[in-house]
């Protein structure tokens, strides 16, 4: 076996010693960390657990003064491991592949983290492991909103409910520049179309073709303005989001793939659902709707 075929088979630790650079690192590392969570493409893996085996290599930047002994000075093993609860809690996911990059995307979080490598299994699917490997550093991970004195700032977006009324109104145009003008983000939601559907009689694929419904009126709206550009990942929201632009929101996939997600198919508890997965600034509604009580984000009518 040749040493590169022998490298892409073995311990994430071993890569990491194969691929160092003339500066060394310190590394620390997680073998065979064991969960069980619902992940998978196929529909025969929805409403499933599986085991998943996770190995972890993160090269961390030495140590600048004595540790004296101190956990506060150094990148502790229980982070690595909220890393993996974190975004197995965050939502449900379709692909190893994702599960890994925001593993390692979080655990580079970490001021010590350096580069990261992290191997994920799938020990259920047959009489075999299926998995996925990534390496990722510092400086391959995506760029932070950083704030005028350097540090980095979050980003909380305005989410605004416009009603069919408002998706109609010759004045759409003006409100969202009115919306553009308060300096944030927009996330727009709307609600399901002025149109019959199918009734199912069966609560969840009703639910299914509600969330398709809205997502038709979403492409109803991005046909009134260049602006509302249609989304349905939480990927390329917050990709849109730290770069302050505009959106429209597609539901299904967030919704569907949510841990805990919203059970409810009323729009606008879908559109506060996703100001408060979000952390946005408010919610603004536009229309004769009824205001949801209890709110985590501030509601403002429009």
């Amino acid at each position: 076996m040749t040493t590169d075929i022998r490298l892409a088979f073995a311990h994430p630790e071993e890569r990491s010693l194969a691929s160092a650079s003339a500066d060394p690192r310190d590394r620390i590392s997680l073998r065979d960390h064991l969960v069980e969570a619902e992940i998978g493409a196929f529909q025969k893996e929805r409403g499933h657990r599986q085991r998943l085996l996770f190995n972890v290599v993160v090269e961390v930047r030495p140590a600048p003064a004595p540790l004296d002994d101190d956990v506060d000075k150094i990148l502790s093993y229980d982070r690595i491991t909220e890393a993996i609860a974190s975004e197995l809690a965050a939502e449900r996911l379709n692909l190893l592949e994702t599960l890994a990059e925001r593993v390692a995307e979080r655990i580079l979080a970490e001021p010590q983290a350096m580069r990261a490598f992290v191997r994920v299994e799938k020990l259920d699917i047959g009489p075999y492991k299926l998995g996925v490997e990534i390496v990722r550093s510092r400086a391959e991970t995506a760029l932070q909103v950083v704030g005028q004195d350097g540090a980095e700032a979050a980003v909380h977006p305005l989410v605004v409910f416009l009603d069919n009324t408002a998706i109609a109104a010759p004045d759409l145009s003006a409100r969202l520049d009115a919306l553009q003008a308060r300096g944030l983000p927009v996330i727009l939601t709307i609600g399901l179309p002025d149109l019959p559907r199918p009734e199912t009689g069966h609560r969840p694929t009703q639910r299914r073709v509600d969330l398709l419904a809205i997502e038709q009126n979403a492409w109803v709206l991005a046909a009134r303005d260049p602006r509302c550009v249609v989304m349905a990942t939480r990927t390329e929201i917050d990709w849109a989001v730290k770069r302050g632009q505009m959106m429209v929101w597609a539901p299904s996939k967030m919704v569907l793939d949510a841990v805990d997600g919203p059970q409810s198919r009323d729009p606008v508890a879908l559109a506060l659902w996703l100001a408060e997965t979000m952390a946005a600034e408010r919610l603004i509604v536009h229309g004769d709707v009824s205001l949801p009580a209890g709110s985590r984000v501030t509601v403002e009518r429009a």
